[in-house]
C-alpha cells in the first residue's frame, strides 16, 4: 500500500467543516493504474453538502476536481507517462460494458459509477477517498491529459463545475442564435456563462438584485435580469431556449420555468435536495425539465479541448490546503468569486 496525506472530515465534530490533516493509504498500482501528485483541487458545494452529512456521508477525504502530474504508471498503461499533466474529475471507474458506458456516459453507468470519493472500488470493495490529498491512484482511462496553455489551478474546477454545465449545453444543442439563461452566478454559473457565450449563445444571468451586473457582462453575458423585479420576470416569459439553474439554496422554480419558450429546457444543477416543480408548472409550452450529473469521458475530453481552444478556465481564489476550513466556511456564506482552489503543496511539509 502507498501512504499519502490529506484533509478528512470528522462527522462527530461540532464543526464538520474543521477538517483534520491525516495520513491514509492508497492502493498499490494495478496494471492499468496511474499515480498522480495532486497539485490543485477545487472546493465544490457538493463537498460541503457531504461534509455536513446532507448526503449521508461519514468521515471522508473530499475533493473531486483536480489537476496534477503523473508520478507512476502501471505496466499496461500506454496513454500516459510519468511527468504528464493530468486532470481528474468526479468519476474514476465504471463497468465499461453497459449502454451508458459504451456511449461515453460513464457518469450514468447502470451498475453505478465509482465516484472519486465516497464510492466503492469495483475490485476490492474499499471506500474511495478524494482529492483533498497529495496523491491519488486511479485507472488511467479516467485521467485526462491537461491541454497546454490551461493554468493548472484555474483548470481544476472544469472537472466538476465545468463539465456539469457543459453537458446540458451540449445536450440542448446550444449554439449561435440560442438564448440561454443562467440562474446564479457562482462556481457553476460563471462557467456556464463563459461556455454558453463561447458556443455563440445570447446569455442572460438571473440573479437576485443587480450587484453582479458588471461581473455578468465581463464573463460574456449580454444582460442580467433581477428576479426580484416582478415586471422584469413577467417581461421575460417565453424568452429562453434553456435555463440552467445553478442556485444551491432553496428557491422558487416556477418563475424560472415561465421564462422558457416553446419546447424550452430547464436543467437543475445547483441543489441535489431541490424538490421538482409541480406538473402544471412545465405543461404550457411543452417544457422539458431535467437534471444532469457531471459528465462521461467523451464530453469531459471534449470540454477540455474546447476550453483550451477558447482560453476558458474558472475564476479562482487559490488557498494553501491548510486553509480548507476557511474555504468551506466562506463558500457556505457565498464569499467567493467564483471557485476556491486548494494548493496541496503544503501537504509535503
Amino acid at each position: 500500500m502507498r501512504t499519502t496525506t490529506g484533509w478528512q472530515s470528522n462527522s462527530a465534530s461540532d464543526r464538520p467543516t474543521d477538517l483534520e490533516r491525516t495520513a491514509f493509504e492508497r492502493r498499490d498500482l494495478r496494471d492499468d493504474d496511474i499515480a498522480v501528485r495532486v497539485d490543485f483541487c477545487g472546493v465544490c458545494h457538493s463537498d460541503l453538502h457531504r461534509i455536513q452529512g446532507m448526503l449521508g456521508e461519514g468521515d471522508i477525504v473530499p475533493g473531486h476536481e483536480a489537476t496534477g502530474v503523473v508520478t507512476a504508471v502501471g505496466p499496461a498503461v500506454t496513454d500516459l507517462v510519468m511527468g504528464d499533466r493530468v486532470a481528474i474529475g468526479t468519476i474514476v471507474d465504471s463497468c465499461g460494458e453497459c449502454a451508458m458506458c459504451l456511449a461515453g456516459q460513464e457518469n450514468y453507468c447502470w451498475q453505478g459509477p465509482v465516484t472519486t470519493y465516497g464510492g466503492t472500488d469495483r475490485v476490492d470493495g474499499t471506500k474511495t477517498q478524494g482529492l483533498y490529498s497529495r496523491e491519488y491512484v486511479l485507472k488511467s482511462t479516467f485521467a485526462y491529459r491537461l491541454p497546454d496553455g490551461l493554468d493548472a489551478a484555474a483548470a481544476a474546477p472544469l472537472m466538476c463545475a465545468g463539465i456539469s454545465v457543459w453537458e446540458p449545453l451540449v445536450a440542448s444543442g446550444i449554439g449561435p442564435g440560442s438564448r440561454v439563461a443562467v440562474a446564479g452566478l457562482g462556481g457553476l454559473g460563471h462557467l456556464a456563462v463563459k461556455l454558453a457565450a463561447a458556443l455563440g449563445a445570447e446569455v442572460t444571468v438571473l440573479s437576485r438584485g443587480t450587484a453582479k451586473t458588471d461581473d455578468a457582462i465581463s464573463l460574456g453575458a449580454t444582460a442580467l435580469l433581477d428576479t426580484t423585479d416582478e415586471q422584469a420576470v413577467q417581461d421575460a416569459r417565453g424568452r429562453f431556449d434553456l435555463v440552467i439553474d445553478t442556485i444551491s439554496a432553496e428557491h422558487a422554480l416556477e418563475p424560472l420555468l415561465g421564462m422558457l419558450g416553446l419546447d424550452g429546457s430547464f436543467c437543475m444543477l445547483g441543489n441535489p435536495l431541490m424538490t421538482p416543480p409541480r406538473f402544471f408548472a412545465f405543461l404550457p409550452g411543452r417544457k422539458r425539465v431535467f437534471a444532469s450529473g457531471t459528465g462521461g469521458r467523451l464530453h469531459t475530453a471534449e470540454l477540455l479541448a474546447f476550453c483550451a481552444e477558447h482560453g476558458i478556465t474558472a475564476d479562482v481564489e487559490v488557498l494553501p490546503s491548510a486553509r480548507v476550513s476557511e474555504a468551506l466556511d466562506r463558500l457556505e456564506r457565498g464569499d467567493v468569486r467564483y471557485r476556491f482552489v486548494l494548493d496541496l503543496a503544503d501537504l509535503d511539509a
